[in-house]
């Protein structure tokens, strides 16, 4: 069964929308990582243990590459959709 020209539109807006979405989560990640990272310091200064405060460094590093894998998914949809979408 075919997809519409409409059907097609409107998955290409969907999609458009999680990339928006997901430039907006990248960024919150980068703000996070920032965010401890600055913690890190701070702790490490008044001679706390940092090794779990690094940890979770880490794991905010890798969730970062994941959501950066998964934009380029999605852009990749967007491109798709839209060449269909212009091919009418």
């Amino acid at each position: 069964m075919a997809i519409s020209l409409a059907e097609r539109a409107a998955q290409l807006d969907a999609e458009q929308n999680l990339l928006v979405k997901a430039d907006r989560d990248i960024e919150e990640g980068r703000r996070r990582i920032r965010n401890q990272e600055d913690r890190i310091r701070e702790l490490m200064a008044c001679g706390y243990d940092t090794s779990q405060a690094e940890r979770l460094a880490d794991l905010l590093r890798q969730t970062l590459v994941e959501w950066k894998r998964h934009r380029v998914l999605i852009a990749q949809r967007v491109e798709y959709l839209a060449q269909e979408v212009a091919a009418g």
